[in-house]
């Protein structure tokens, strides 16, 4: 399925109903080693649990206009691809008829990190949004996670200004990452 194949004993496919358990909890345990490095407080935990429910992964896996790209390997989910088609950003400046995807989630379990995993999600996700007639695919990054940062723009991934996420009146700044596609 990826343009670009990591390691051959990964495989990549559109997730299930049957993997909503499953990617909740990869999703969980990437968000709060992401996002919980100072330790848990109560808003974080209500954010991540409302975000990560089987049912709450279950509910998008069924929503049009979203699709899921898994990485598995021995039969275990170790990353994941999270889009939606259609999703717009007021800071992707895109002809008016351009069509727009969202890359709401690029997530690789910690020790598959640097082997191209995430390149190769990131890739398919390009790939599915222009096959979908998008023309930009863009995403928000939180300011605080220079990884990620840096691996989008490494990626061709332009930094085009900040954008807040609200949950529980705490606001975090995030990073608006755009990139149009088809462009190397």
């Amino acid at each position: 399925m990826p343009r670009f194949a990591p390691d051959p004993s990964v495989s990549f496919r559109t997730a299930r109903q049957s993997d909503a358990l499953c990617l909740g909890v990869l999703g969980l345990q990437i968000f709060l080693d992401t996002y919980a490095t100072e330790g848990i407080r109560a808003t974080l935990a209500r954010e991540a649990l409302s975000q990560f429910s089987a049912e709450a992964i279950g509910a998008l896996l069924q929503r049009p206009g979203t699709c899921f790209t898994v990485a598995e390997r021995d039969g275990h989910l170790i990353g994941y691809a999270q889009l939606t088609f259609g999703a717009t950003q007021a800071l992707v400046q895109a002809p008016e008829d351009a069509a727009q995807a969202e890359l709401d989630k690029l997530y690789v379990q910690r020790p598959f990190l640097g082997r191209g995993l995430g390149r190769a999600l990131l890739e398919e996700a390009e790939a599915l949004s222009a096959e979908q007639g998008a023309h930009v695919m863009w995403l928000t990054a939180w300011s605080g996670n220079d990884r990620a940062r840096r691996f989008y723009a490494r990626q061709g991934y332009r930094d085009l200004g900040a954008a807040m996420h609200v949950f529980e009146h705490e606001a975090h700044e995030n990073r608006v990452f755009a990139k149009v596609l088809g462009l190397q």
